[in-house]
């Protein structure tokens, strides 16, 4: 186990955060809680107990919160399972699993076999992009649907990026605004209060800091479910450009969105990710071309 906030204080002001939110969830959610070999594990359960098995994974420094724009659609359809990733700052354990060892998926494994899911549709941001995609490679008999935003281990990270919003922290709460800002492309007014939320998070929270590895060209080849991409033209932090890129070359019947414009933080695709779930929950590969918006 890690320590994963900067003091117990700020692991208290995080977590009454956390409940907050979950006090004000759009949709009636069962709490439920998961033993797994890494520690218990949080999931937030909302929709038709019969319907077709959603799984939600959130990216770095955010819990299951992630999802509440989109959780009220997507639970007309689906049982949609919201995990908390352990080493994060939600409710699950501490644990961060080496991401170069399978690890990660049987993690997941547990997760799936204790909430009784044998298939499931998949969808992960960011670092719950990265774990999504582990898990389709690793387990593909598991996986019916994968969906992406922004995932990390296609493109490649901008370190140099990275490397100069940790030296904007070095100049006071402004310098760690301006990091924040940068990094998940929130700079519009509209989105103050979403990079108010972030930026709490990270002041006390202490993010992961290893690189996540780059999946190969035979990892991406073997995606034979249908998998549909999003990413943002000017993420900060993956290149979404060489992301594209391999996605054309080695899954090409992936459907893909490049939004112009749009930084690391993709946010407002309820409707674009719902179509492509309901197209696939049946299994099988797009019924339709492709979706490309460039890669530029």
């Amino acid at each position: 186990m890690v320590e994963i906030y900067r003091t117990e204080e700020a692991g208290r002001r995080a977590l009454e955060r956390y409940r907050r939110e979950l006090a004000h969830w759009p949709v009636p959610a069962d709490h439920l809680k998961v033993a797994t070999r890494e520690g218990e594990t949080f999931v937030l359960a909302s929709g038709p107990p019969g319907a077709p098995a959603l799984v939600l994974l959130h990216g770095a420094g955010a819990n299951a919160a992630a999802w509440r724009e989109d959780v009220a659609a997507w639970s007309e359809h689906f049982r949609v399972y919201a995990v908390d990733l352990i080493g994060e700052p939600g409710l699950s354990a501490p644990a961060r699993p080496d991401p170069t060892t399978e690890a990660t998926a049987l993690w997941l494994d547990d997760v799936l076999d204790g909430l009784g899911l044998e298939r499931i549709l998949l969808v992960g941001t960011s670092l719950g992009g990265w774990t999504a995609l582990d898990h389709a490679i690793r387990r593909p008999g598991r996986v019916e649907a994968l969906g992406l935003l922004c995932p990390a281990g296609i493109g490649r990270e901008r370190r140099w990026s990275l490397a100069g919003a940790a030296l904007s922290t070095l100049f006071g709460e402004r310098g760690r605004r301006r990091a924040v800002r940068t990094m998940t492309g929130l700079d519009r007014p509209e989105d103050r209060a979403i990079l108010e939320a972030v930026f709490e998070n990270f002041s006390d929270f202490r993010p992961r800091t290893a690189r996540l590895p780059l999946f190969s060209d035979a990892d991406l080849r073997s995606l034979a479910m249908p998998v549909q991409v999003i990413v943002g033209e000017r993420d900060r932090m993956f290149d979404s450009a060489r992301t594209l890129r391999r996605v054309h070359a080695h899954v090409p019947h992936a459907r893909t969105l490049s939004l112009p414009g749009v930084g690391h933080a993709v946010l407002g695709r309820t409707g674009p990710v719902l179509e492509f779930l309901l197209d696939r929950a049946g299994g099988g590969h797009p019924s339709h071309p492709p979706q490309d918006n460039g890669d530029s």
